[in-house]
């Protein structure tokens, strides 16, 4: 008897924990009434409400089937069951057990609502929608019912609906957590930069110290061409986090748009320092050392790159730029015909295998791929120009001075462009007799 008013004690205590949010105290104490009384369904069912607090939500599972097998009529122990199946991803189990308490009790709103979650996570949208719509007929202004129906439409890409759903259920409960910030990504999603950032910024204000919400942020003002305040955001989410991969990686691409390889350089270096899957480094860090000048280094982290990513067009490009000026015109155009075999209609692979051609004196090869790259893109300046200059040392004059006019009408200020019409008799003479060509004509740049 005394083991028993004992264990009684016990949950009393455990009870007085809970409402102090001791939880760990809490548990140790049912457990110790367990081990007197370990099939008491209420004991078990509370344990399992602990355990959920302690986030051990596998346990909390296994706590709850047991107090249901002690007492299977018990609605509330069935309902935190089919939940706590939801939140491990175990939605086809919430389903089959909320589904048997609503044949039980056909009017318990909260069997539907929790499946329209579960549904919606299995990508059943059908079946949610038909959730949703029964959860209204008993209760039509439920937050967690609109919440969950918003969710499921935002997976579909029905943006403006889910919004919908989502203000009916702040409507109902204004401090619903996370679904400002839901409503700033799908605002996010249809373009409408200053309602997400509204939204964002109506959460960050209840959440201030949430890392992933400023990384967002940070996102969201980079996508709409705000660098700085991305910059500035992705600072703040380094500073809480300092092993935020993402915010530093994010931070180092905005130093790249920026034109600031160095600093840039400097994130992704962080980043190598704290990451474990260096996949995505190389091709940026390749891209900073290429901007910096710093050519051998460039192409070690670019050839890494292609380790990963043996077709990425972006690498390939820097790679070919990166090896040209390292004075191998031969060896890049290797890259870039590499290039364009991944991707035959990209323009600037043509005009850049013109200028390798051009440096090894194969006019003849440097004109076919400049008029290529022109077939793709017939207002690419650049092109015209390179073909301009074969066409030049192939002595084909009146080609020469088209291709010259059409590169002025699109590039009027272009100094080069206007130096060689100006010229054009003189470099005419020279050929005639059979002198080279100035070199600042013969210069070919690499559009990179």
């Amino acid at each position: 008897m005394n083991d028993w008013f004992d264990a009684e004690q016990r949950v009393e205590r455990a009870q007085q924990y809970c409402e102090q949010q001791r939880w760990s105290e809490a548990l140790d104490e049912i457990d110790a009434a367990l081990e007197v009384n370990p099939h008491n369904p209420v004991w078990l069912a509370h344990r399992g409400v602990v355990l959920e607090q302690l986030d051990q939500l596998e346990e909390a599972v296994e706590a709850y089937v047991a107090a249901l097998e002690q007492d299977p009529g018990d609605t509330d122990v069935a309902l935190a069951l089919g939940t706590t199946f939801a939140r491990v991803g175990r939605y086809a189990d919430c389903i089959r057990v909320l589904a048997e308490l609503s044949r039980r009790e056909p009017d318990f709103e909260p069997t539907y609502c929790q499946r329209i979650l579960a549904y919606a996570e299995l990508g059943e949208h059908d079946k949610a929608e038909e959730m949703f719509y029964l959860a209204q007929q008993l209760e039509d202004d439920c937050p967690h019912c609109f919440c969950h129906m918003g969710a499921s439409l935002a997976a579909r890409g029905i943006y403006d609906r889910a919004i919908y759903c989502w203000t009916q259920a702040l409507q109902s409960d204004p401090a619903y957590p996370g679904l400002k910030q839901r409503m700033a990504q799908a605002h996010r999603a249809l373009g409408d930069f200053e309602k997400a950032h509204e939204f964002f910024m109506a959460e960050l204000r209840e959440d201030p110290g949430n890392v992933e919400l400023l990384f967002e942020i940070g996102e969201l003002a980079a996508e709409a061409g705000r660098l700085d305040a991305a910059a500035e955001k992705f600072r703040q989410a380094i500073e809480l986090d300092p092993k935020h991969v993402a915010a530093q990686f994010a931070l180092g691409d905005l130093f790249l748009r920026q034109g600031r390889p160095a600093e840039a350089l400097h994130a992704f270096a962080t980043v190598a320092a704290v990451a474990n899957d260096h996949s995505r480094l190389p091709a940026r860090m390749g891209a900073c050392c290429l901007a910096l000048g710093c050519y051998e280094e460039a192409q070690q982290h670019l050839e890494a790159a292609l380790e990963w990513a043996p077709d990425d067009v972006g690498v390939l490009m820097h790679l070919g730029t990166c090896v040209v000026r390292r004075g191998r015109p031969e060896a890049a155009a290797d890259v870039f015909r590499r290039l364009i075999a991944v991707d035959a209609n990209n323009a600037q692979a043509y005009h850049n295998l013109a200028v390798c051609c051009l440096m090894i004196d194969r006019h003849d090869l440097a004109l076919t791929h400049s008029l290529r790259a022109l077939e793709i893109n017939p207002q690419y300046a650049e092109a015209m120009h390179k073909a301009a200059v074969a066409y030049m040392y192939l002595g084909r004059w009146r080609q020469t001075r088209s291709m010259v006019s059409g590169a002025l009408e699109l590039e009027p200020d272009d100094q080069l462009y206007q130096r060689i019409r100006r010229r054009l008799w003189r470099y005419r003479v020279l050929r005639f007799l059979r002198r080279p060509l100035p070199a600042e004509v013969a210069e070919a740049q690499l559009d990179a």
